[in-house]
């Protein structure tokens, strides 16, 4: 792949994550995927960097998943309905929160890596 391939290495890091999404650190291990392809040395902030990316595109399913799930709270009372709102805010913000930082870790790691071997 090309190194300097930003997005595609990015896409291809969150296809790996989507894919491998019923591991715990799938997140960690698509943004390895990117890091590595992307960087020709040692630069741990590319690395983390494009591994980002690659955790905000795989986030772009869990997000529509939330939101489907969103459709139905018209249909609850009230008081369920608000709730089920701020518990999706809460899940929303903490996926984010995982996808966007398990990837910029797993891309410095790839990064440190494809320098290492």
């Amino acid at each position: 792949m090309a190194e300097d391939d930003t997005l595609l290495n990015a896409a291809i890091g969150a296809a790996v994550s989507i894919l491998l999404s019923w591991l715990p650190a799938a997140a960690v291990l698509g943004g390895a995927v990117a890091g590595y392809l992307q960087v020709h040395e040692a630069d741990l902030g590319e690395g983390a960097r494009v591994g980002a990316i690659s955790g905000l595109i795989a986030l772009v399913p869990v997000l529509l998943l939330l939101f489907l799930f969103a459709a139905f709270i018209p249909f609850v009372p009230a008081e369920i309905g608000a709730l089920g709102l701020v518990f999706g805010l809460v899940v929303v913000v903490g996926s984010a929160i995982y996808f966007v930082g398990a990837g910029a870790l797993g891309g410095a790691l790839g990064a440190y890596l494809k320098e290492e071997l």
